[in-house]
């Protein structure tokens, strides 16, 4: 295992998913994203990592939905991974940009076709009158694109969080935890640090 003195946030970030990917029974991708509103108020909830790199970490979304909403609006944004296999967790905070419309497109095409059609079918985070509702949308729009390729919907895409700040805690004897803080001080360059459990 590559200790946290040793590595970049990035890499050592690899090396904990490579090892939760193997240890976790579901979901190693898995991350609570918290958003804010306009009024302040934090709002969370579990969406999928889909790519981690030196540029950042990337997730899907529907744009109208109420992340997609707060993240256009504030672009303020927070990452949990807890890896509870590994007795691990790492925070991130960060700004949110859009990928591009290549990058969405591609990751799109990749889906399975029942979640490209729900990504037309469901207005996310809005009123629904009940799941019949829900269904036939569903059949809607797998009526109108047949067995054709699905195209990607104009208000569905993925957000960057770029990291400013990156924790990664460590379970330890006596509750005496493990927290290293990486800091963003320039383009590339991290200053790292140690702060008490």
């Amino acid at each position: 295992m590559v200790g946290v003195e040793t590595v970049e946030p990035m890499n050592l970030f690899q090396v904990w998913l490579e090892e939760a990917h193997e240890t976790e029974v579901n979901d190693p991708t898995a991350m609570t994203l918290a958003t804010v509103s306009a009024a302040g108020a934090p709002s969370a909830r579990m969406v999928l990592l889909k790519e981690a790199d030196d540029r950042g970490f990337v997730f899907y979304t529907n744009t109208e939905s109420r992340k997609g909403a707060e993240l256009d609006a504030s672009r303020q944004a927070a990452l949990v991974f807890h890896w509870k296999s590994l007795r691990r967790q790492v925070r991130v905070t960060g700004l949110t940009e859009r990928v591009s419309e290549d990058e969405a497109d591609t990751y799109f095409a990749t889906r399975a076709r029942g979640s490209q059609i729900g990504a037309w079918a469901s207005d996310q985070s809005r009123p629904l009158e009940g799941r019949f509702t829900l269904e036939k949308r569903v059949a809607k729009f797998a009526a109108k694109f047949g067995t054709g390729a699905v195209p990607r919907p104009s208000h569905w895409t993925g957000y960057r969080v770029v990291p400013r700040e990156i924790e990664f805690w460590r379970d330890k004897p006596f509750r005496l935890h493990e927290r290293v803080v990486y800091t963003r001080i320039g383009s590339g360059e991290w200053k790292k640090g140690n702060i008490y459990p």
